[in-house]
């Protein structure tokens, strides 16, 4: 019997997860839920997903507007075996109780705090501590490609210390009132929360993380600094590792990718969904080595690289797959990131 996923949203992240569990041969997505009507639930009305309304939400509204849905979020969760909350940051927490009286496997995005779930998760870190649990928080975008990074070269070669400057966007592409439009603004919190998140995937982890949002919707970038305790001998080796490991993309340098606009236009022509990049994105002229001090960039996609994460969440909490990698070789193929 595949399992039975509910996502509640279908913003950013629910569309794009409620997307990917439509593809899984394991699952099977038996609803979302939006508030109002809005393009996306119309989207989500003409792509077959059952919509169901959610928050203080009313099925009149929606059926005034033309689009079909099956009643409440109620209703859809006595259809789920697990739901993956993909609400506004800070809400996650307030539906964790109904879930619970419902008898739901819940998974959180990283905008809520740790405690809501018994584990914060990433795949290639620390996969089998989610095996059975019910209540699992994929951890943010910046930390997700943290923590990739991480079990690449805490595995490979140890580190010693960790610093990161995380150049985040300042909105998501479709957002209309988050700035700053002309503007860059420092995180005074040193360590900006990234680092204790980190912490949480990987508890000895020795980094500390400071932040800036510049005036940029496409994705964040990190620049980062690592001392290693067993060097490699060149940049050569950490660029083969980090190749040999799934979710990441070396861009080579006769590529001519400059940065941000090129890494997502060369995801529009590889034909993604929505032009999405899923994996961390690395330069080869980028990975510099100076003895044990490693230092290379890395940009995320804030919109999509958790979307993999969740799915092989769902994977571990069901013991649908014994381990990390079998997880993610399936994850990876049903969603076109095989290499």
């Amino acid at each position: 019997m595949p399992v039975r996923v509910a996502v509640n949203g279908f913003g950013t992240i629910g569309k794009r997860v409620a997307d990917a569990v439509s593809k899984q041969p394991d699952m099977v997505l038996v609803g979302v839920a939006k508030t109002r009507p809005s393009f996306e639930a119309r989207i989500a009305a003409e792509r077959g997903y059952p919509l169901f309304v959610g928050g203080d939400g009313r099925v009149e509204d929606f059926r005034a507007a033309g689009i079909t849905v099956e009643g409440t979020t109620d209703e859809m969760f006595k259809r789920a075996d697990v739901v993956v909350d993909a609400t506004p940051d800070k809400m996650g927490k307030e539906q964790a109780p109904r879930y619970e009286r419902a008898h739901l496997k819940a998974i959180y995005q990283g905008g809520e705090k740790p405690d809501v779930a018994e584990v914060s998760f990433n795949a290639l870190a620390n996969y089998p501590a989610a095996l059975g649990k019910s209540r699992v928080r994929v951890v943010s975008c910046n930390t997700t490609g943290i923590a990739r990074a991480a079990s690449v070269l805490r595995a490979r070669y140890g580190v010693e210390r960790w610093e990161v400057t995380l150049i985040r966007r300042a909105a998501d592409p479709a957002e209309t009132r988050k700035g700053p439009v002309n503007g860059i603004l420092p995180t005074f919190q040193i360590p900006s929360h990234h680092a204790p998140d980190a912490q949480t995937i990987f508890p000895d982890l020795p980094i500390t993380t400071t932040a800036v949002v510049v005036p940029t919707t496409l994705m964040h970038l990190h620049v980062n600094h690592v001392r290693l305790r067993r060097p490699p001998a060149s940049a050569s080796d950490v660029i083969a590792a980090f190749q040999e490991t799934p979710r990441f993309h070396i861009f080579r340098s006769w590529e001519r990718v400059e940065g941000t606009p090129q890494v997502l236009e060369f995801a529009r022509d590889q034909l993604t969904p929505r032009g999405d990049m899923m994996k961390n994105v690395l330069w080869e002229n980028g990975v510099h080595l100076d003895g044990a001090d490693l230092r290379f960039f890395q940009a995320i996609h804030q919109e999509s690289i958790v979307v993999p994460e969740n799915i092989d969440a769902i994977r571990a909490m069901f013991n649908l797959a014994p381990d990390g990698d079998s997880s993610i070789a399936v994850t990876d193929m049903t969603l076109g990131l095989r290499s």
